[in-house]
């Protein structure tokens, strides 16, 4: 583990609250950490609230936040952020994450949308990710976002992701189907920018399905399984920086929690290879 990665391992699964039912019959071991987004969990008594802590109190959690907007114009969020840290102090959260983009202007836009990719971006950036740590009192982890234009572009997408990550002193939470969404849409090669990447300050990555709209045009959904191409790039990160802690995100058409738990034992498979892969070659040198 490096000191990127949050204190997580093996193969998780994104808590929705349609879930709550459901998973609560699935085998211990099935599923080694979960996630959610705190603005949906922050404040939450009752009934909802009851069964949300019966799941942090047997499965470690990673945040991933929906709204505090990292590129907008807007001032920080600096109460969502307080509020935040007293969440993950409550139920004894490893981590926070959010994604490289801004989903306000003067109020909320319901969307993520791209940051340019220029020099002044990095900074105005950096700085917000560095104001935010400091509240935290930790390291934020930043996601590789889907995006489908790029205004203003300076730097390639992976100048300005590792701009960032540097100039802040953050991490990555690397999203593997954000890479093929945005490889088919804006025409690049999914392996060489897997290895473009700071890939030694991963947190922790993603996996997901997403929509054909048209050949060449990917829709980032989380809505379907995971594809082939996914699955062969998650291989190739293995290979590169070993079995990160990899969480599968469904968002809708959600299907029966047999099928999201296969899901999951494919990542643990993947992750399981890499390992005995790497124990061969270590006896191998031997």
């Amino acid at each position: 583990m490096t000191d990127h990665q949050f204190a997580v391992s093996g193969a998780g699964l994104g808590l929705r609250r349609s879930l709550l039912q459901p998973l609560a019959e699935v085998e211990p071991g099935a599923i080694d950490f979960m996630e959610v987004a705190p603005e949906n969990w922050i404040n939450v008594g009752g009934r909802w609230g009851k069964q949300f802590r019966r799941y942090t109190e047997r499965y470690p959690f990673a945040c991933h936040g929906l709204s505090l907007s990292i590129g907008s114009r807007d001032p920080l969020d600096v109460e969502l952020l307080r509020r935040v840290k007293s969440f993950m102090r409550e139920h004894g959260i490893r981590g926070y994450s959010e994604h490289l983009s801004f989903c306000s202007d003067q109020g909320h836009l319901y969307d993520l949308l791209p940051i340019p990719f220029t020099e002044a971006s990095v900074h105005y950036v950096a700085a917000r990710v560095r104001q935010a740590q400091d509240i935290l009192g930790q390291r934020i982890a930043l996601e590789n976002a889907s995006y489908y234009c790029a205004p203003g572009q300076q730097l390639s997408e992976s100048e300005f992701i590792n701009a960032v990550v540097d100039e802040a002193d953050c991490s990555v939470l690397l999203d593997i189907n954000n890479i093929i969404v945005n490889s088919i849409n804006h025409g690049y090669d999914a392996e060489a920018f897997l290895r473009s990447l700071p890939l030694h300050k991963v947190a922790y990555a993603h996996i997901a399905g997403h929509y054909h709209e048209a050949e060449d045009l990917r829709v980032d959904t989380h809505g379907a399984p995971v594809e082939a191409p996914a699955w062969k790039l998650l291989a190739t990160f293995y290979k590169l920086a070993g079995p990160v802690p990899t969480l599968l995100e469904r968002d809708f058409n959600m299907p029966p929690v047999s099928e999201l738990v296969a899901e999951v034992g494919q990542i643990r498979q993947f992750q399981q290879s890499c390992e005995e892969s790497a124990a061969a070659t270590r006896a191998f040198a031997k």
